[in-house]
């Protein structure tokens, strides 16, 4: 009797095998693709950053932020709760981020390398402003460079890379000095502070007051205060708990660094920090 031969469903698999496979012999199981699971890993993601804006949010909160019903908010929270990623307030009914981000938090954050997350960011600002471009991280009093690029404009051939630099100083020395906790701060501007140059700020009143006003405008300028002849502006570069870990500075000869191009190298040494500081975990 001739019946029709069924075709294969979509996701039914053809009899036959590959060539070579006995007839009858058990095939091996090929992976499949589960949009499904994809979809659940992609709503888990967005209930973390749900609670990370919100703080902390009810089943029905979630489930209206991500479009779903109750049963699916519920389910995920379930499964974010027994990992330890959220946790509940049980007199409230809210969940929260839990233990167990801090802890994914943490280990991602030793990992991260601000010299080796900063060197594109070096080099695309010095391609971009044509200056000199440096990182610099905080060495007990002294502020040193772990990081430079050179743009096409730059006119020395000096190496700043592991050079330690006065705090009081030097734009980034002041980016890092400024963003101490206050007793630190107050006890490093109160000592005795050399005077480089003729432009060197050395009182204690004078650069207290520099530093607020560096911390208020989010960034450094320091004109011939290290070298004569020499300008530079820095910017806050932030790890994941905001704090700052480092400046990033360009600097350039007071002949092209006029005023009014200091003010524009600040605001685009601005962004590329706070670039560098989203590659350092910070604003997650």
């Amino acid at each position: 009797m001739t019946g029709t031969r069924k075709q294969p469903d979509q996701n039914e698999e053809p009899r036959g095998g590959q060539a070579g496979e006995q007839a009858g012999e058990p095939r091996e199981k090929q992976p499949k693709a589960a949009p499904a699971s994809v979809q659940s890993v992609d709503r888990a993601v967005s209930v973390l950053e749900i609670l990370a804006r919100l703080g902390e949010a009810g089943v029905t909160e979630i489930a209206d932020e991500l479009g779903v019903h109750k049963s699916t908010a519920f389910r995920l929270l379930g499964v974010l709760e027994n990992r330890g990623l959220v946790g509940q307030a049980k007199d409230r009914g809210k969940y929260f981020l839990g233990a167990g981000v801090l802890r994914l938090a943490g280990a991602a954050a030793v990992r991260l390398d601000i010299s080796q997350e900063g060197g594109p960011v070096c080099r695309d600002l010095a391609d971009e402003l044509g200056e000199t471009v440096n990182i610099a991280i905080l060495d007990d009093d002294a502020a040193v460079n772990i990081m430079q690029a050179r743009g096409p404009a730059s006119v020395t051939a000096q190496n700043w890379l592991g050079r330690r630099t006065p705090l009081h100083a030097t734009s980034s020395g002041k980016i890092l000095l400024a963003h101490l906790p206050t007793t630190l701060r107050e006890g490093l501007i109160a000592r005795t502070l050399p005077r480089l140059t003729e432009h060197t700020v050395t009182g204690t009143v004078a650069l207290r007051g520099e530093l607020e006003a560096v911390v208020d405008q989010g960034f450094a300028i320091a004109v011939e205060e290290l070298e004569v002849g020499l300008a530079a502006v820095a910017a806050p570069v932030r790890a994941h708990d905001g704090k700052v870990i480092g400046a990033l500075s360009a600097s350039g000869p007071v002949y092209r660094l006029t005023e009014d191009r200091l003010t524009e190298l600040a605001k685009r040494t601005v962004v590329a920090a706070v670039e560098l500081s989203r590659r350092m975990g910070y604003g997650f």
